[in-house]
């Protein structure tokens, strides 16, 4: 039976970043992974998703070469060699994080691992023992009750990102982040995308001002945007599948060579002894407190399995904070809100923190400010001028409580945004802090000054109505 200080079960963005945090500390560290280290996020998610965007990216440039003054003739896009390229950047990235856990010393156990009693996990038929369990086994593609997925012509994204062919027909269910991705993706090959969404727009949690923008962008390009819809059925098809979709009070009926579910994610917890170690859950998800700290003394758990917020950053801070605090560090609770989102389609979506009606709800009073690319020079020096970014204020301390941005290749703009609402920053000093000229974050500052009306690159009258109206049009 092998000692440990912690002991790490799974070793996605989560589990990895904990098992090094902690060596890093001093503490004696072993990490149970039964696939490959990275998880879902780098073999079959984050990383490959971003890399196969790219190639979209790039394919849309090539396109409109000729409005650079540059004449390509007889574009072929080979699907399936983005594809490989994708596997390639996975195998890069993996091999990477196998080194760190090498260099700072870290245990890897290559098998599966379960809690067999209290301090005590049992993994590749040896038992371990530890004076500390995280638990970090991520989640897995939700099932949609009444859709059978086969792999085949109903899939999941993990099928999504393994096919080396783009389907001619696709309906996407989910268009949350991934299915918006996969849209996008997929429409840039050349597919006829249709989206099917429960919730009354594409990305419900983001801003709805950045949501209408992306629905009508994507239904500008024919991506066709089916919202406050529910699929009744899916059933084998000749062609692939048929859909029956209860929309607008009439049933439509889509037909698809593939069917892919985006419907969200479940915790892995099926297999871990949690239920006969007593650790509790809520809606499946195992029940963690600011520490990361399960019911049960001496079991962590931390990212996906949590179900707080299911994105990878947000796993590696909760590692990062969790093993932290066990060394006596004193770490500040974790707040969700202030989480960063992105979404890598075109035009890409990222926000932090309150949305304008998440604001309202929590008893801010509130004030925004929009500044749209079709102002900024960097944006129409590089051709890209579709989207805004838009700030939302506390009306009496002109604290800023959100920013949310919609446009090409903007999620870098979240660093900035992050730090200013982690700092409690007012839209006075966001929009006091000089920027670079020209650069896409001069948006940032131009979007605070517009909340008081003070926007200096658009109209002073849209600017005053933009702000009186609380946004605006953009």
């Amino acid at each position: 039976m092998g000692s440990y200080d912690i002991a790490v079960i799974g070793g996605g963005p989560g589990g990895y970043v904990a098992a090094i945090r902690a060596a890093q500390l001093g503490f004696r560290t072993v990490l149970f992974e039964a696939d490959r280290v990275g998880g879902l996020c780098l073999n079959w998610g984050c990383i490959p998703s971003k890399a196969l965007l790219r190639n979209a990216d790039v394919l849309t440039l090539v396109r409109n070469a000729s409005a650079w003054g540059i004449r390509v003739d007889g574009v072929e896009a080979d699907y399936g060699a983005a594809v490989d390229r994708s596997r390639k950047v996975v195998d890069q990235i993996v091999s990477g994080v196998e080194g760190l856990l090498r260099d700072n010393g870290v245990d890897v156990v290559s098998a599966r691992a379960r809690i067999a009693a209290p301090g005590v996990v049992e993994g590749g038929g040896e038992r371990f023992e530890a004076r500390w369990i995280v638990v970090a086994t991520g989640g897995t593609p939700r099932q949609l009750p009444g859709v059978e997925v086969d792999g085949d012509v109903v899939i999941t994204s993990r099928e999504a990102l393994a096919r080396r062919n783009v389907p001619e027909r696709a309906v996407i269910i989910g268009a949350g982040p991934i299915g918006v991705e996969f849209a996008h993706l997929w429409s840039t090959y050349g597919a006829d995308v249709t989206l099917v969404e429960l919730l009354d727009t594409v990305l419900p949690q983001e801003d709805p001002d950045v949501s209408r923008a992306l629905r009508r962008s994507f239904e500008a390009r024919g991506i066709r945007c089916l919202t406050s819809a529910r699929v009744g059925a899916v059933e084998r098809s000749p062609s692939g599948a048929r859909v029956t979709v209860e929309h607008a009070g009439a049933r439509t009926t889509l037909d698809a060579d593939t069917v892919l579910v985006a419907v969200g994610f479940v915790a892995n917890t099926a297999g871990l002894g949690l239920e006969e170690l007593g650790v509790a859950t809520d809606r499946g998800f195992i029940a963690i407190d600011d520490a990361m700290a399960t019911n049960v003394p001496g079991v962590l758990a931390i990212g996906d399995v949590t179900g707080k917020l299911m994105l990878a950053h947000v796993a590696m801070q909760q590692g990062v904070a969790a093993v932290e605090r066990l060394a006596g560090r004193s770490v500040p609770p974790l707040d969700y809100v202030q989480m960063p989102r992105a979404t890598f389609c075109q035009p890409q979506v990222g926000s932090v923190g309150y949305t304008e009606p998440a604001a309202r709800a929590a008893g801010f009073e509130v004030r925004t400010g929009r500044f749209p690319f079709t102002a900024l020079g960097k944006a129409i020096a590089v051709g890209e001028t579709e989207g805004f970014v838009k700030v939302v204020a506390d009306a009496e301390t002109k604290q800023v409580l959100g920013i949310h941005v919609i446009g090409h290749d903007v999620v870098d703009l979240l660093g900035e945004a992050s730090l200013a609402v982690l700092l409690e920053v007012t839209t006075e000093e966001l929009g006091f802090a000089v920027r670079v000229h020209p650069t896409l974050p001069e948006a940032v500052k131009e979007a605070a000054l517009a909340v008081d009306g003070e926007a200096i690159h658009i109209a002073r009258r849209r600017a005053q109505r933009a702000a009186a109206t609380g946004g605006g049009s953009a």
